[in-house]
């Protein structure tokens, strides 16, 4: 307390003295008292409160304990009562227990008059509700069968509560009404008849259908009344609980497998279509049943029966079985997997089906299990996989030896719109992948880019295969140049036949995977086909050769060949002929009005051309016996301009062949820029005025070749839209 004060007497110096720290502030001073007066009688008032309002709750909670001790004194008062009224009337009780046997003898005598017209007539009504089970009046015998086994259950729990232990009595009575329960059964079966023709019934009398369901539901309340007596008795009449709502779910569980089982009407020795016609036919029966439930049989079955999401789910259940069983199925060809998978993927949930709308109110598709484990669609795609990886390289090699057939036919190959020879070849190739891609495409993304990866693999093999066979081919006709009759042009076709391949293949990705990423099968088709192409171009430049060589030889046996003079003619006829070839070739060359696109281009043309004046090289020394490379040379120089990879160098490399062949123009330039397909305007036109401010001077001992070669004029926009066409006929 005294530590209280000294904080307080501090607290006030304290205050005290922040309000006086001025000179002024003592004018104050009675003010300041009186507001720390009014504080103070604040603070009291409001100290008092709170401890009168404690007391009020202090007080208020003693009344209430002080009355809760007066009842608790009373109760035991009244409890000290009862309990010595009971020890008084435990021998009043023991007195009344003949009264109790009388009362338990009076309920059965008295149950015995209640049912005594029932039991004298318990055979009569047993004929008639016989009677009319079978005249199908199925409510007035179940109502039948209700007195009966009202009539049989009370007098046997009568027997139970009088002695549960005297068997005898409840057999005879049981035996008395021992056709009740056949008589249960027979109604029974006739209720379940019903059922499995539900969808039938409820077409042609429905009522029949709502007599079914409300006998069952008369049953189900019976059942938990006499299971309700159980727990409190043990006593359970015979027969009972009948569950005939659950053995009803079973039926209809059961009527659903056997409609689904039943639609197949054929087998796969009988119709190669079975199978799609066994799906067809289940689609349409399974959807017609169920908007039957939705929109009719709904209508008989109490709400909480649930009936059409009942139906919805056994359905599901029926046929999930049985798809199971179909792709179980050792002997599934490809396209029989392909329409199960259709059917299970697809079809299955599409508004054709489940998803119907007349369906889609009341069930959502998307809830239901997949008809197929997933492990079980892996093993039939891959089965169909493995199957169609071999039927493709069967029908693969089929047409590869249908093709090679109509290469020594007598006949030119088919020449397309553009008058370009071709074979049959690509087409019948792409024709099967784009049969097979359409199946694929109708299961699902996934397994279609599977297929066209398979088609990839499959046509980087068979170009491989096709390549031997053109080598073959080729081989072949050096055996016997004049065989077959149009080697030539069937090798064109094969040529051809290489771009439609490329533009088919580019075409499928495009169509069915147009986000695929390249693969090593691209670059292996890729490099094929170019493979092909490259090397029946120079089996058509090996003919042409072997023809010239053949025609040069030719007039060296002429038989003026004989003298000197004719040696003369023959060197000159030699000469003008190595000439006209090489003015013909470099003729082709600049009019062929190609572009290269890029450096690869370029390095593999300029290859090429020096590749062949190398051969015209050996031919014409081997004819002539004399130097003939300064002809051949003009080749090899314009392969050097085409060849060039850097660009700011072509200046020079122009300028050593202009140096080299003086006789060349400014068009034959313009030309083989253009060819290059690199040089910018400002470059070319750069090199032109250089070149003509430097123009050489014709040397006497050159040889002029580009004198006698024309180029048409080519504008700007020509050259940089120049593609490599295909072989023409």
């Amino acid at each position: 307390m005294e530590e209280t004060s000294k904080e307080a007497f501090d607290t006030a110096i304290q205050r005290v003295a922040g309000m006086l720290q001025r000179s002024d502030q003592l004018d104050k001073v009675e003010q300041y008292r009186r507001r720390e007066a009014r504080k103070k009688a604040s603070v009291e008032a409001r100290l008092k409160a709170a401890i009168q309002s404690q007391l009020d709750g202090v007080r208020t909670g003693l009344t209430q304990l002080h009355n809760a001790l007066c009842d608790v004194k009373d109760i035991q008062n009244s409890l000290a009562d009862v309990s010595k009224d009971w020890r008084q009337s435990i021998n009043t009780i023991e007195n009344l227990k003949d009264v109790k046997d009388a009362v338990v003898q009076h309920s059965q005598l008295a149950s015995a008059v209640e049912n005594l017209k029932n039991i004298f007539s318990v055979p009569e009504i047993v004929q008639d509700t016989q009677n009319l089970i079978e005249q199908a009046e199925l409510l007035q015998a179940h109502r039948k069968l209700m007195d009966l086994e009202c009539s049989r259950d009370d007098l046997m729990y009568e027997q139970y509560r009088m002695d549960s232990k005297n068997t005898h009595d409840m057999n005879l009575i049981g035996g008395y009404f021992g056709q009740v329960q056949s008589l249960s059964e027979e109604l029974a079966k006739q209720l379940w008849m019903v059922l499995q023709r539900s969808s039938l019934t409820v077409r042609q009398d429905p009522t029949m259908l709502v007599s079914v369901v409300r006998i069952i539901e008369r049953e189900e309340k019976i059942d938990k009344r006499m299971l309700d007596r159980q727990k409190q008795t043990g006593f359970i009449p015979p027969g009972r609980p009948k569950c005939w709502k659950k053995r009803m779910f079973q039926v209809l569980e059961g009527t659903v497998s056997t409609r689904i089982e039943g639609t197949q009407s054929e087998t796969r020795d009988s119709n190669k279509m079975w199978l799609v016609r066994l799906l067809e036919i289940t689609r349409k029966y399974v959807l017609d049943d169920l908007i039957v439930v939705k929109n009719m049989m709904a209508h008989c079955f109490p709400p909480h029966y649930n009936i059409f999401r009942v139906s919805f789910h056994l359905y599901h259940v029926a046929l999930s079985t049985r798809v199971q069983e179909l792709a179980t199925d050792e002997l599934l060809e490809a396209n029989e997997i392909v329409s199960l998978l259709t059917w299970v993927l697809n079809t299955y949930k599409s508004v054709d089906m489940m998803g119907h709308p007349d369906l889609s109110s009341e069930c959502d598709v998307n809830q239901l299990e997949p008809l197929l484990p997933q492990s079980v669609v892996d093993d039939l795609l891959g089965k169909y996989i493995q199957t169609f990886t071999s039927n493709i390289t069967g029908w693969l090699r089929k047409a590869l030896e249908t093709d090679k057939k109509d290469w020594h036919k007598d006949t030119e190959p088919e020449a397309d719109q553009d008058g370009y020879y071709q074979t049959t070849l690509p087409a019948i190739v792409f024709q099967m992948f784009e049969q097979n891609l359409q199946v694929a495409a109708q299961i699902n993304e996934m397994f279609k880019e599977q297929v066209l990866m398979r088609c990839l693999v499959q046509m980087s093999q068979f170009l491989s295969r096709y390549r031997d066979e053109v080598i073959a081919y080729k081989d072949e006709h050096l055996k016997d140049r004049q065989l077959p009759q149009f080697y030539v042009q069937y090798m064109i076709a094969m040529i051809n036949n290489c771009q439609t391949f490329k533009e088919s293949i580019n075409s499928l990705k495009r169509k069915y995977s147009p986000c695929m990423e390249p693969t090593q099968n691209d670059a292996a088709i890729e490099r094929t086909l170019n493979e092909v192409a490259k090397e029946g171009c120079q089996f058509l430049l090996d003919e042409v050769f072997l023809d010239l060589e053949h025609h040069v030889i030719g007039w060296m046996n002429l038989p003026f060949c004989g003298t000197n003079v004719s040696r003369y003619v023959c060197q000159e006829m030699t000469s003008e002929a190595h000439r006209r070839v090489v003015v013909e070739y470099i003729k082709a060359v600049m009019q062929k009005r190609i572009t290269f696109r890029n450096a690869e281009e370029r390095k593999e043309g300029a290859e090429r051309m020096i590749k062949e004046a190398e051969q015209f090289k050996f031919l014409f020394r081997k004819l002539s016996g004399e130097d003939t490379d300064q002809l051949c040379d003009a080749i090899a120089a314009l392969a050097e301009v085409f060849k060039l990879t850097d660009p700011s160098l072509l200046y020079l490399e122009v300028s050593t062949l202009v140096s080299k062949f003086p006789d060349i123009r400014e068009e034959h330039i313009v030309a083989l820029l253009g060819i290059r397909g690199d040089a910018s305007r400002d470059m070319r036109q750069m090199i032109i005025e250089t070149l003509n401010q430097n123009k050489p001077s014709v040397s006497s001992n050159s040889q002029p070749i580009f004198k006698d070669i024309t180029v048409p004029t080519i504008s700007m926009t020509a050259m940089t839209s120049m593609t490599v066409p295909k072989l023409l006929k």
